[in-house]
């Protein structure tokens, strides 16, 4: 595969692109509800992209829901059994992919009633956020954000991947989370989000985003 042609486009722009995309957005197994991931790396800022989507989405008329997976997380008990920077622990155990699947995805597969769980752990406390459920109608799209998304199978229609070298993405994380990025090298062997993903959004400068459009 060659390299992928890149646009300069500000994020504001973006959030409108991609929301006028979603509008014709067909979930090709019958669903009702379209469901979106916006992958990457925590410091490439994937929520702060879902929420300017649902915003964009929002003045346009349409529902959506935010769900990030950091409130998906597994106990601390289960996630930390191998230590505090355990790479192979956070790269296949961190975040709870059952209850994701069970709260989530679920019920908006075909003949599902809508009734999403928007969180399940708070990541301070490690204690259940006991959230209501948000009911979202048909054609409410939800925007799932988070880290090594497009390794599990979730049946997404659209997936967005926020691309950052490996200098940038050592650069923007925090050095306390740097035992983390071999988990990210090996989710670029492995995967390869940057071809995987419907969309690609380079955001080594974060002022100066690009998108391949």
């Amino acid at each position: 595969m060659g390299p992928v042609r890149l646009e300069a486009i500000t994020w504001e722009r973006l959030g409108d692109h991609l929301a006028d995309r979603l509008l014709d957005l067909k979930p090709q197994d019958g669903s009702p509800w379209p469901r979106v991931a916006f992958d990457g790396a925590p410091a490439a800022g994937t929520g702060e992209l879902a929420q300017r989507v649902f915003e964009a989405l929002r003045v346009r008329g349409r529902p959506s829901l935010v769900v990030g997976v950091q409130d998906f997380l597994r106990p601390a008990s289960v996630r930390l059994e191998h230590g505090h920077q355990d790479v192979e622990a956070y790269y296949d155990g961190w975040f709870d992919t059952g209850a994701l699947w069970r709260e989530v995805f679920g019920p908006l597969e075909p003949g599902g009633d809508g009734r999403v769980l928007p969180d399940l752990r708070d990541p301070v406390t490690d204690r259940a956020t006991r959230s209501p459920y948000v009911q979202l109608p048909p054609g409410g799209i939800l925007l799932l954000h988070g880290p090594l998304l497009l390794r599990h199978w979730f049946p997404f229609d659209l997936s967005v991947h926020t691309l950052l070298s490996p200098g940038a993405l050592r650069r923007r994380t925090p050095e306390a989370e740097h035992w983390t990025l071999p988990a990210f090298a090996l989710y670029e062997r492995e995967v390869g989000p940057d071809a995987a993903a419907d969309v690609l959004v380079r955001a080594d400068d974060p002022r100066h985003p690009a998108w391949n459009g």
